[in-house]
């Protein structure tokens, strides 16, 4: 997560959706870095609604505070974190998937009791509105790169270049039309969210 307190914008850091490098470029210009633990690093919108939000109002006296998300296409999103964990550093793990196929960590993903490996939470929980209203002002594209960086340059009147970090290992992955079928069924408000977000692409 990045604050910019003058430009009042939090970003807000969805795992596997770019945002190391993200912070990587703009943490030199952001005036609060929370970048561990994951669990803060990574704080999904209810938990921002939770705590960061009151203190920005209450200690700092502000509630204009906007935030930004990056979204990615949810089977691509899949696929990133199931490169992730098929690393050479994750294995012997409980999270790695070297003994799985992309379509077995996709069924596996499915269940209502996921496997470690598997257990990689959902893109439309982290972005989810809250009952006050709180929700994403501005939500991007993982793919929208051109759109992202213009709004970040003209918001923080700063160039920004984004060099790729946490690069996962290249596979050609498989998945069979009824586990897609399936997961469009099961996780439909992933689908919906991200067929909402309006692109220049």
């Amino acid at each position: 997560m990045l604050v910019f307190w003058k430009q009042k914008l939090v970003i807000l850091s969805v795992p596997k959706t770019g945002t190391t490098a993200i912070e990587a470029a703009l943490a030199p210009h952001a005036d609060i870095v929370v970048s561990h633990p994951p669990e803060l690093k990574h704080a999904p919108l209810y938990r921002y609604n939770r705590f960061f939000r009151p203190m920005f109002e209450r200690a700092c006296n502000t509630e204009d505070m906007q935030t930004l998300a990056v979204m990615r296409e949810p089977i691509s999103w899949l696929a990133s974190w199931y490169r992730y964990r098929r690393r050479d550093a994750m294995r012997g793990h409980p999270n790695a998937t070297h003994d799985v196929t992309f379509d077995e960590f996709v069924q596996a993903y499915m269940r209502g009791d996921r496997p470690a490996y598997a257990n990689v939470g959902s893109q439309a929980k982290f972005l989810e509105p809250r009952p006050n209203g709180v929700q994403v002002d501005h939500l991007f594209r993982y793919d929208d790169q051109p759109g992202l960086l213009d709004f970040l340059q003209d918001r923080l009147g700063t160039e920004i270049a984004l060099e790729q970090r946490n690069i996962s290992p290249k596979l050609d992955l498989q998945l069979y039309e009824k586990t897609e079928e399936k997961l469009r069924r099961k996780c439909a408000a992933d689908f919906e969210l991200y067929d909402s977000i309006k692109s220049v692409v």
